[in-house]
């Protein structure tokens, strides 16, 4: 049996909330601060969010108002100047407070740190969000929990593309077969399994009802063990959150698991 040797985690929406409580209230302030009426709510967000790539979301939005530069040069600049301000406004959300981890979350990291499991951050955000997310909950020297740290800045293709998985195997030095994915939405469920990489699902606030096909397990989050698909044990002696060993048990029963098979 092979044994699990690396857990990959995804940043938006899996470690935490970012998207809806983050980098939509930050693009938001971005286009406040320049003069901009222009405003994501909650749901057409969700939307924009089957663009990969905050300033490709700014660029397709931009497509479809009239208000926007009409130069492709032009809309490129601000989209820049909008990204870097998001980028600001995203970190002083998170060093307010406002963005917490997922529950569950830190101490499934922990429980892999002790164990020796080693563990890898395969996002296509920006490195500086990923900074300012985990500067604040796990410390500043929070990449020495991690074996590699694969950003946006890292790629030159973003999810459903696999190669920020590509990259993080190579880093590691495992297999894929060795080393289980924790994502939440389509794009990073179908990036993974290009990568032969199995994938585990947290479903986030905007992926709570997607079609999500392929994944290992399935659930609400790692806070909780009920709602899961394949179910956990309840009860007493029962961990009140999904455990390392439950990751494990996931990993190894894969192949028999039909309704998550290729």
């Amino acid at each position: 049996m092979t044994r699990l040797k690396a857990v990959l985690w995804d940043v938006d929406g899996t470690l935490a909330e970012t998207e809806r409580d983050g980098h939509r209230v930050a693009f938001n302030r971005a286009f406040e601060a320049e003069g901009l009426p222009w405003r994501w709510d909650v749901a057409p967000y969700g939307e924009l969010l089957k663009v990969a790539g905050g300033r490709e979301r700014l660029m397709h939005d931009m497509n479809t108002r009239s208000d926007a530069p009409v130069l492709a040069d032009q809309r490129e600049a601000l989209a820049r100047v909008l990204h870097s301000l998001k980028n600001k406004f995203y970190a002083e959300l998170v060093r307010s407070g406002g963005i917490p981890l997922r529950p569950g979350v830190a101490t499934l990291i922990e429980e892999c740190r002790e164990r020796g499991v080693r563990m890898a951050i395969t996002t296509t955000t920006s490195r500086s969000n990923v900074d300012a997310l985990l500067g604040v909950h796990l410390g500043p020297s929070w990449a020495g929990h991690f074996a590699a740290v694969i950003c946006g800045e890292d790629v030159q293709r973003k999810k459903p593309d696999p190669e920020v998985f590509e990259l993080a195997l190579k880093a590691l030095d495992v297999e894929p077969l060795e080393a289980v994915a924790i994502e939440d939405s389509p794009g990073g469920v179908a990036a993974a399994r290009a990568a032969s990489v199995p994938v585990i699902v947290t479903r986030s606030a905007y992926f709570e009802d997607s079609t999500l096909e392929g994944a290992i397990a399935i659930g609400p989050g790692l806070h909780q063990r009920e709602g899961w698909r394949p179910s956990l044990r309840l009860g007493a002696g029962s961990p009140v959150s999904v455990s390392l060993d439950d990751v494990e048990n996931w990993f190894a029963q894969m192949d028999n698991v039909s309704q998550f098979g290729s």
